[in-house]
């Protein structure tokens, strides 16, 4: 049996201490600086305690407006509309992935290993590659400043595809004989059998998806010109003006943690079901 040092669980645990205070210091000065004036952050020294100016920034953060030279635009609009194509993204990339992953693996019919690799291939095209010609075709069906431009472009996943496919291959030939036996159909065996076996895959998919679709800046940037439909995330970038000049970093600051709840609200919630999935996916 090994005997474990304690000098060994100490160094560890300070490991450990050590890694929270670099991650969680930095998220603490954003919260003392959302609850601090524009004017105080940029006095040196920067305030370490949290100031009484809480309730005003992020009343004025979530329905004022963002502060700066950029975005004007109320933070809970954009939040709105990252959290509407953070969901539709999350749920259409999900729906079509079971639907192809079962297609794939429990259909018979003509190249149905090329249609696979087609899918699967397309995990090795950078994003440089596809974003000019899908901006043309979104671009030509008037798709610009909209939630299905946001949103439509983005929805197939042939990572979900994959990862569904694998799952499927892992389930016992007898369900499908004893399915076929009760006069089940290919939908009801899906709906009935499959989609209940694979509710921790989805969870698990549901938070990776789901983050992938909030953090979105790159596509967003290039769809969007109207403010109303600005993301979070751009909002950020737009509420920075050059330099210091024209920056109210307790707007910027409020508007960063706000940004952060919901992604961590979903990975709070469904840890438990997005380890499992995680676990039995790579079964």
């Amino acid at each position: 049996m090994v005997e474990r040092s304690p000098y060994l669980k100490l160094f560890s645990h300070l490991i450990m201490v050590l890694g929270v205070i670099i991650v969680g210091f930095p998220l603490y000065l954003a919260f003392v600086a959302s609850t601090h004036t524009a004017q105080d952050i940029v006095q040196a020294p920067m305030p370490l305690l949290p100031g009484s100016n809480f309730w005003q920034t992020y009343r004025e953060t979530l329905f004022g407006g963002g502060g700066g030279a950029g975005s004007t635009a109320p933070v809970a609009h954009m939040m709105w509309v990252s959290f509407v194509t953070a969901m539709v993204i999350t749920v259409g990339k999900i729906a079509i992935s079971l639907l192809s992953a079962f297609a794939i693996v429990y259909f018979r019919f003509p190249f149905k290993g090329i249609c696979f690799w087609l899918i699967f291939i397309t995990l090795m095209l950078p994003v440089e590659v596809r974003i000019g010609p899908t901006y043309q075709v979104v671009s030509d069906l008037g798709m610009l400043n909209s939630y299905a431009g946001l949103t439509v472009p983005l929805i197939a996943s042939a990572t979900a595809t994959f990862l569904f496919r694998q799952f499927f291959l892992t389930v016992p030939d007898e369900l499908v004989e004893a399915a076929r036996v009760d006069g089940a159909g290919p939908m009801r065996f899906f709906k009935d059998i499959l989609v209940p076996l694979s509710r921790t895959s989805i969870a698990a998919l549901f938070v990776i998806q789901f983050i992938y679709g909030w953090n979105q800046y790159l596509w967003p940037l290039l769809v969007t010109t109207s403010e109303d439909m600005y993301p979070v995330v751009i909002g950020i970038k737009r509420m920075i003006a050059g330099g210091d000049a024209g920056n109210e970093w307790n707007i910027v600051m409020a508007t960063a943690l706000l940004a952060m709840l919901p992604p961590a609200f979903v990975v709070v919630f469904m840890q438990r079901w997005f380890v499992k999935g995680l676990v039995d996916t790579e079964k």
